[in-house]
């Protein structure tokens, strides 16, 4: 395996010009960690395997933990409703809405960037600066006001807004800033000790800048584009090795116990014919219907990001880019190679 996806990681490198780094392992062992293209274009600073980049969405999956470890204790449960947990006032929401609601999509909430109503996510910062938004609660004008979009538990839509929601619930249930408390009870758990929630204005060493790139070749830089501080729907930094320690504490009950960790990985919401939603997390089914893998995703401008676990080759999978695409060329190429060893 470790020859061939070499080759073919590289190829599809040189075809779309892929920036960003790459790390596959298989039980803990390393097959594949590769970096490609400029952190900094400017300086031409390379990406390297220490580099941290943005994953956008990828970290739902933190909130979703976040959740289910205060859940585990008692503090809140999934059917816990949403006016129990937050002293917010949501004008027109379904007092029906619960935790597992907002945990696996099907709450029906308002979005404050709703796909079906727009297309790019820099259009949002038009009326409401990106610079005014630094926490959770910055977000509330953008959707708390607004009409229910679908009745709770009708379908799954996707929904960033329901996972702001949650980030609030951990404030207000724990006591800390929802980027401490990932620090404190997430990250410093899996000895992910390179990532975290940085302002854009306060970046760390060694932190891709992320780009996005136009028709006539030029490019620019996604600091107007994105709030300046990611949250509880998305927009944390990690290294590649970092998710892969990640999914290795998750898989091995050391964020959950072994109940909650099967609740959160559980189908919670049918996507498609073979796609899933779990809690914070994607799970696919192969064609046999068994699970071929649990993945996150994210895109932003300047941004993509995917991650897997595949339960039954304990092989982890990270791919991240600071374009605004690309991960998902080569997280598909991996894949034809890992789907040929399930088949044996």
């Amino acid at each position: 395996m470790n020859k061939k996806l070499q080759e073919k990681i590289s190829d599809i490198q040189n075809k779309v010009n892929f920036s960003g780094s790459v790390f596959v392992e298989e039980n803990d062992k390393v097959i594949v960690e590769k970096s490609f293209g400029y952190a900094n274009r400017s300086d031409q600073l390379e990406n390297n395997l220490g580099t941290r980049f943005g994953i956008a969405s990828g970290c739902k999956l933190f909130t979703a933990i976040a959740v289910c470890q205060l859940v585990e204790k008692g503090k809140i449960s999934f059917d816990s409703k949403l006016a129990d947990c937050l002293d917010i006032e949501f004008k027109h929401f379904d007092d029906k809405v619960t935790v597992h609601h907002l945990l696996a999509h099907t709450a029906g909430i308002p979005d404050y960037f709703d796909e079906d109503v727009m297309d790019d996510f820099e259009e949002l910062w038009v009326a409401n600066p990106m610079y005014h938004i630094r926490k959770l609660e910055d977000f509330l004008p953008l959707f708390q006001n607004e009409p229910m979009k679908n009745q709770v538990g009708e379908t799954f839509h996707y929904n960033n807004a329901g996972y702001i929601l949650l980030g609030l619930i951990v404030e207000q249930t724990s006591g800390l800033e929802f980027s401490d408390y990932v620090q404190a009870h997430i990250f410093n758990k899996a000895n992910m000790t390179d990532s975290g929630y940085f302002s854009f204005d306060m970046l760390p060493p060694n932190t891709a800048s992320g780009y996005i790139d136009n028709p006539d070749g030029t490019w620019k830089t996604n600091i107007y584009s994105l709030p300046v501080k990611g949250g509880s729907d998305g927009g944390a930094f990690v290294t590649a090795y970092d998710m892969a320690k990640l999914w290795r504490a998750l898989m091995n009950y050391q964020l959950l116990n072994e109940t909650y960790t099967n609740k959160l990985l559980s189908i919670h919401s049918q996507v498609s014919e073979s796609s899933f939603y779990g809690y914070g997390v994607w799970i696919k089914k192969n064609t046999e219907n068994n699970i071929l893998k649990y993945h996150v995703m994210g895109y932003d401008p300047g941004v993509s990001f995917h991650s897997a676990h595949y339960p039954d080759l304990s092989i982890n999978v990270v791919v991240c880019s600071n374009k605004s695409d690309g991960a998902f060329d080569i997280m598909s190429a991996i894949e034809e190679e890992v789907t040929k060893i399930q088949a044996l």
